[in-house]
């Protein structure tokens, strides 16, 4: 009895860990590049700025992988991360020079990077062998994406965007204290999250490296976006309350539309790729909206196409990659796609958004979503025109049923 409560209590606390670690994520992604606008930053500094945890990433995520493996004790080494976070974001925070806040934002970046790909190690580690399912915590996690979101808004409006220091730093202690009272691990599940075995071999496979090239044309805009929408809704008269409202509508109902797709898509290569280019084309359409906005309510309320377009962008990409690349290397087919994803996407996004924004405006901005999202979607559809008509088959041969039956961890 007393053992089913202890457990009981452990699933509870990772429920609130989830909760809180990525409340401090959106204070960060939503709210930071108005500080940074506040200290005097242009666009393009901003989006150059907010690019560099692309670039870190590709490093970061493999030596914390790395060391995870080799000390096998999962919760203290994200404890590390998190108290590393904490530190260097005050150091961040109180930064009085360019020079000072470049460089302390790289070594905020190594460790605040990966720690959603370590967290949700740590959590499916805790949860092996037991009832529970990922979706569950991940719900948790984008209850506290939104709710912190839509209250962080009014009273960074009453207290300046000054006090982001001080909620960042609140709820990265809530999470640290979640993390703090859970059982050692005995084991972890998982591996480094960027393996380079059988990097080569996926180079050689045309049909999913032209996947990655239009994934990342559609993500880029994606990355463009989350970088600059708070700043489009300041620009067009909203108040931070708005941009809080805006996030709120953008992931509350992620959860929903990523149980859909798990519970009704087909895993099979046609009906996900052509799944994937009807995203797409919700990609261009969300551009489009976003393009002719002129009040910020218009804005927060688009931002709802977000939940499906993301959510499921992600989700079936994240399929699609299990399919199309031989088993032996399907974690560096991951690996491969998240890099371009939240990587390469994330630097050009970072970038080239924040030059168009500067130079061009938000409207040309996201019309170069519009084009970009375009020739995604007509790539991703030559796709699915070439599979439907029998033109490509998995390189390893395993029949449509083998294929069918691939489950993810979520």
């Amino acid at each position: 009895m007393r053992e089913n409560l202890d457990k009981q209590f452990s699933f509870t606390s990772l429920k609130w860990f989830n909760f809180f670690l990525y409340g401090t994520v959106v204070l960060f992604t939503s709210f930071f590049p108005l500080y940074l606008q506040e200290v005097g930053m242009n666009k393009l500094e901003i989006g150059s700025l907010m690019s560099v945890g692309a670039l870190v990433s590709i490093i970061a995520n493999p030596f914390w992988g790395i060391w995870t493996d080799r000390y096998q004790n999962i919760r203290r080494i994200v404890l590390l991360m998190l108290t590393g976070t904490l530190v260097l974001s005050q150091v961040v925070f109180q930064a009085n020079t360019y020079e000072m806040i470049y460089a302390s934002i790289l070594f905020f970046y190594f460790f605040q990077g990966p720690l959603f790909a370590e967290s949700n190690t740590m959590i499916l580690s805790y949860i092996d062998g037991t009832k529970h399912r990922f979706s569950s915590f991940r719900l948790w996690g984008s209850l506290g994406w939104a709710f912190t979101a839509i209250l962080a808004g009014p009273v960074i409006e009453w207290a300046g965007v000054s006090v982001l220091s001080y909620l960042f730093a609140a709820l990265l202690c809530a999470a640290m204290i979640s993390l703090i009272v859970l059982p050692r691990l005995d084991h972890s599940i998982g591996i480094a999250p960027l393996p380079f075995k059988g990097f080569r071999q996926i180079f050689y496979n045309a049909f999913f490296l032209s996947f990655i090239f239009f994934g990342i044309l559609v993500s880029i805009p994606n990355t463009m976006n989350n970088t600059f929408v708070s700043l489009y809704i300041t620009e067009l008269g909203g108040s931070k309350t708005m941009i809080g409202l805006a996030v709120f509508l953008s992931s509350i109902l992620e959860v929903a539309v990523l149980v859909l797709c798990d519970r009704y898509l087909k895993r099979s290569i046609p009906v996900l790729l052509g799944w994937l280019a009807l995203v797409s084309a919700l990609f261009v359409l969300r551009w489009l909206l976003m393009a002719d906005a002129t009040t910020p309510l218009q804005v927060a309320f688009i931002q709802i196409l977000h939940c499906v377009t993301f959510g499921g962008f992600f989700y079936v990409g994240t399929r699609l990659t299990m399919l199309l690349v031989p088993k032996p290397y399907r974690s560096s087919g991951q690996a491969l796609y998240t890099l371009t994803w939240s990587g390469i996407s994330g630097i050009m996004g970072g970038v080239l958004g924040g030059w168009l924004y500067q130079y061009l405006g938000a409207q040309s901005m996201y019309q170069s979503g519009v084009f970009l999202s375009l020739i995604g979607t007509l790539g991703f559809g030559a796709m699915w025109l070439l599979v439907s008509r029998g033109g490509y088959h998995p390189q390893d041969g395993h029949p449509e049923e083998e294929w069918n039956e691939i489950e993810l961890n979520r």
